[in-house]
């Protein structure tokens, strides 16, 4: 018996060496995105401004939203010396430059999904919200989604988008028109290019807070999501510490003053540009 003791000792002994060698499969936390932050006193964020009111710029070129926010908060609980820089990027263009290194994470009301979960990491989710549908207030007849889908109808979304990937999936007979950002795709709806637009909620709540009687949302959402942020690869280190930050600062003072400001109220819209 005691032969055997030792031997199973022994096995746990190996074991557990084995699991601190970061060569033999265990987890490291040299290549870390927080690591790499507290070195270099930087914390690099990718964006793609347009996307109301989470990622925007003001007439300075300076990014303003909730994300910005959020991710100010989040360099301040790195640490007082981390300087926090941003990154713009069309959408399509976030995650590949999160796998080269361009950036070391992404904010951008990015929905957590499968095939995106295969490519990067993501945090818990910080903000939930839906896909949305705008018509012009012109369109008094159209009540549900569904009666959007027919042969001749145009609908358009921002490339790259959950919505994009919704509306190709739902619509059968009405064309999807790909548009680089949103704005765009509520342009070519206000020019007559399309007879409706699919989206986030919160952003077309904003549209509609900019352009007064001209747009209308539909009763409803098409889908429920849930906005995380995106991380580099199985990067566990900073996952957790993501995910424990967030914990902590969602729906602390701070985080409800800065959804009230962004979410509740409209004063904020004269100090943003149009991307």
């Amino acid at each position: 018996m005691k032969k055997w003791l030792a031997a199973l000792l022994m096995i746990t002994v190996l074991i557990i060496a084995g699991c601190s060698n970061d060569s033999g499969g265990g987890v490291s936390t040299e290549n870390s995105t927080i690591q790499k932050a507290l070195k270099d006193k930087k914390l690099i964020i990718g964006m793609s401004p347009g996307y109301f009111p989470f990622d925007m710029k003001d007439p300075n070129g300076d990014f303003v939203g909730y994300d910005v926010d959020t991710a100010n908060a989040l360099g301040a609980a790195l640490g007082k010396d981390i300087k926090v820089e941003y990154k713009q990027f069309t959408f399509d263009g976030l995650i590949p430059a999160l796998q080269a290194g361009e950036v070391d994470m992404v904010f951008a009301g990015m929905t957590i999904r499968g095939d995106r979960a295969l490519a990067v990491s993501f945090s818990n989710p910080y903000f939930q919200t839906g896909q949305a549908v705008m018509l012009p207030t012109s369109d008094t007849a159209t009540k549900t989604w569904q009666e959007l889908d027919v042969k001749g109808k145009k609908i358009a979304v921002g490339i790259g988008t959950t919505g994009a990937l919704l509306a190709k999936d739902v619509f059968k007979n009405a064309e999807v028109l790909d548009f680089e950002e949103f704005p765009s795709a509520a342009a070519a709806m206000a020019q007559g290019k399309a007879d409706a637009v699919v989206y986030d909620e919160p952003a077309i709540a904003v549209w509609k807070l900019q352009n007064g009687d001209q747009v209308r949302q539909l009763e409803g959402l098409i889908s429920s999501e849930n906005l995380g942020i995106a991380l580099k690869k199985n990067d566990f280190e900073t996952v957790q510490w993501v995910n424990s930050f967030l914990n902590s600062y969602i729906g602390s003072p701070a985080e409800l003053a800065s959804r009230n400001k962004w979410f509740e109220t409209s004063d904020w819209l004269s100090e943003v540009v149009d991307e």
